[in-house]
C-alpha cells in the first residue's frame, strides 16, 4: 500500500501545485490589469455571484471534506506490514505471507484437525500469530506444539503467545 499512497500523494501534490501556480498567475495578472491567459468572465462572475447558502456549494465543501477525512484516515491507519524482521541482530526479513502459509500447513498437519488458517498480527513490539482450526478440540496443546516448532524452524523471534481457537467439526445433518 505505500507504493500506491505515495503514487496518490505525488499526483495531488502536483495537481494542488499547478492549480495553486495557476491561480496566482491569474490573480496577479488581474491585479496589474493585465490580459490574462483564461477568459475569467464567466467564471468569475458565477463564483462571485454564489453565496454560502447555495445547496451546490455546501454539497462540494461536504464531498471534499469527507474525502479529505478518508484519505487523512487511510494515511493513520496502521497497515499490516508484508515482512517481518526474524532477527534484529542480522538484518533477515520473512514474508508475512508465506510465515502465515507455513504456521497454517503446520497446524494442518496435527492428526484431528481438518483446516487451519494462521494470521500474524504485531502486538507492540513482538508478532502474535492467531490460529484459527476446525477440527478436535482436544488438539489444542498439539497445534500449540506444531507452530511453535515451526515458528522455531523460521529462526523467528519467539511470539509472546499463540492464540489458538479452534472449532469443532461440522457434523453431516
Amino acid at each position: 500500500m505505500r507504493a500506491a499512497n505515495r503514487v496518490a500523494s505525488l499526483l495531488l501534490a502536483t495537481a494542488l501545485l499547478l492549480g495553486g501556480a495557476a491561480v496566482a498567475v491569474q490573480a496577479l495578472l488581474l491585479t496589474a490589469h493585465r490580459p490574462t491567459p483564461l477568459d475569467t468572465t464567466g467564471w468569475f462572475d458565477a463564483l462571485s455571484g454564489t453565496r454560502w447558502d447555495d445547496p451546490t456549494v455546501q454539497a462540494v465543501a461536504g464531498g471534499a471534506l469527507l474525502l479529505g477525512l478518508v484519505i487523512l484516515v487511510a494515511q493513520l491507519r496502521r497497515w499490516t506490514p508484508v515482512r517481518l524482521r526474524a532477527d534484529d541482530r542480522d538484518g533477515w526479513y520473512l514474508h508475512r505471507r508465506c510465515v502465515e502459509r507455513r504456521l497454517a500447513n503446520a497446524a494442518s498437519a496435527v492428526p484431528g484437525v481438518r483446516r487451519a488458517r494462521v494470521r500474524v498480527r504485531r502486538r507492540g513490539g513482538q508478532w502474535r500469530p492467531r490460529v484459527r482450526a476446525t477440527g478436535d478440540p482436544a488438539a489444542r496443546a498439539e497445534i500449540e506444539f506444531a507452530v511453535h516448532q515451526e515458528w522455531h524452524r523460521l529462526t523467528a523471534p519467539r511470539p509472546a503467545r499463540i492464540d489458538v481457537r479452534l472449532l469443532p467439526r461440522r457434523r453431516p445433518a
